[in-house]
């Protein structure tokens, strides 16, 4: 996979539909962006979890388009797509089938139940010890062949989850996977992987058999020529542990700890994780989901595993999100909000740090050089601002930094100075690509309220950024030419 900036974004949300969202990346981004992360397109895009939870993963939504439109967007560009290896509908044909006719059913085993977790039955402490990212219990009651059964949900009642060992399993997620090789996929990421695997005894959350699993899924991408992008919030040791199996993992600590480094003035957060995360990463500050706090926390399952941060840095930094934002971020998150997520804070990036251009873009600075290939969310790439509006429709809190742009918004936000600026940054992180795939990266050593990042190659960038105020200065050598820059709208003008 190159690496290049990449956007992440919901084609309904953001251009109407696939083609509109090509024409906003061959339009208004121009430049900016080497590849696209095409949130769920597959039928329906407006279930319980925003695409999340497919009737049909082989089929796109009419209402966005068809595979040629797929193929389309990924003829010129990365094309990213999300493979739900956890769940699916409990709409889906498979899981009706088995619904109506139980044991007779193709698809029976297929779906995880209680009876098929714990054969032996389950104790108070066995049940209490499974991790789910949710209040409550991890089954919901579905009528199966005339019976009630205890069907495990991890994430709502609307998502069943699959036993990812089972035949038929394995069927559905290869003809998936020839489905997107067929149509110019070139990175599969895996949703929710790390729930995946369910065992008696364990927290059924990234168990050693998950892992297993992962590298069967990497093996039969490979096969196919996909690359594999593996979701996982969790401890930052995980992400450690996975990134040896896997050929992209998320950075999913690095939004925390930039608002750390960002809110408190200080490298100290961030220049440790530097200096041990893995570099086959692709870095965030905003996606879909919330802000993850669990990824800079102690080991939800080893509380002896200590975080980045420590619990008291941690009630500081959502203390501090939930202030900038106007306390909207708070309203989104917690029991505040349904379909929550418990170790996430919903909110816009750009709130999360009250609206402070300088600071956005220092941020943004910081994702581009930090090693990765940098992915920027929609709502990000336009500094957009959290939607109370769709919050109050829709009680969900993930909703609140899921805003449907309409066209005259879209051209609206790109005439704003913050965004001209981030696009300049974008497209000259995308047009030194060849520094960042090739070139040494470094953490050079400065006062405490400095973060001093290099990148030294053919050509080489090293940039100061104050955490204090989010001012920056970027030494650039390009052809044997040296120049600073201060503003990073300069960055797309020669020196």
């Amino acid at each position: 996979m190159r690496n290049e900036p990449q956007l992440i974004a919901y084609a309904d949300r953001f251009g109407g539909d696939l083609a509109g969202l090509g024409s906003l990346l061959d339009g208004p981004l121009a430049g900016a962006f080497g590849g696209v992360h095409v949130l769920p397109f597959f039928h329906p895009i407006d279930g319980a979890d925003a695409g999340f939870d497919p009737i049909d993963h082989t089929t796109v939504d009419a209402r966005l388009g068809t595979w040629d439109d797929v193929a389309a967007l990924g003829a010129d560009r990365e094309l990213v797509a999300d493979l739900i290896v956890n769940h699916v509908s409990a709409r889906s044909p498979q899981f009706l089938d088995w619904a109506a006719r139980g044991e007779s059913s193709p698809y029976d085993g297929m779906f995880l139940t209680y009876e098929s977790v714990y054969p032996e039955g389950a104790t108070e402490a066995d049940l209490l010890a499974t991790y789910r990212p949710r209040p409550g219990m991890s089954f919901s009651v579905k009528g199966v062949a005339g019976e009630r059964r205890l069907v495990w949900t991890t994430f709502t009642s609307e998502q069943v989850d699959v036993d990812v060992g089972h035949p038929a399993t394995r069927e559905y997620l290869h003809a998936i996977l020839d489905r997107f090789a067929a149509c110019g996929v070139g990175l599969v990421r895996l949703d929710a992987v790390g729930y995946a695997v369910k065992g008696p005894g364990t927290s059924s959350f990234m168990i050693p058999e998950t892992f297993v699993f992962i590298d069967q899924l990497a093996d039969a991408c490979r096969a196919r020529g996909l690359e594999m992008l593996v979701e996982v919030h969790g401890h930052h040791r995980t992400q450690i542990d996975i990134a040896g199996h896997v050929d992209w993992v998320y950075d999913f600590a690095l939004p925390p700890l930039v608002l750390d480094a960002l809110f408190r003035g200080s490298n100290e957060g961030l220049v440790r994780w530097l200096s041990v995360r893995p570099t086959n990463a692709v870095t965030v500050l905003d996606t879909h989901d919330g802000i993850g706090v669990i990824d800079v926390g102690r080991d939800q399952s080893d509380h002896s595993r200590p975080g980045l941060l420590t619990q008291e840095q941690i009630d500081g930094l959502v203390e501090e999100i939930h202030r900038r934002s106007g306390g909207a971020s708070r309203l989104a998150t917690g029991e505040a909000a349904d379909n929550l997520d418990v170790y996430q804070v919903n909110c816009s990036f750009y709130d999360a740090l009250g609206r402070d251009d300088a600071r956005y873009l220092a941020a943004r600075l910081i994702q581009v050089l930090v090693p990765g290939v940098p992915q920027i969310y929609y709502v990000g790439a336009l500094a957009g601002t959290n939607d109370m509006e769709l919050l109050a429709h829709t009680g969900v809190g993930r909703d609140i930094n899921r805003h449907h742009y309409t066209d005259a918004e879209i051209t609206a936000a790109v005439e704003r100075p913050v965004v001209q600026r981030l696009l300049a940054l974008l497209r000259w992180r995308r047009g030194a690509a060849a520094l960042f795939e090739q070139g040494a990266f470094s953490v050079e050593p400065g006062a405490d309220h400095e973060l001093i990042l290099a990148w030294r190659g053919d050509d080489s960038v090293v940039a100061t950024i104050d955490l204090r105020t989010g001012t920056v200065a970027l030494e650039l050598t390009e052809a044997g030419s040296t120049r600073t820059v201060t503003d990073v709208a300069d960055l797309s003008r020669p020196g």
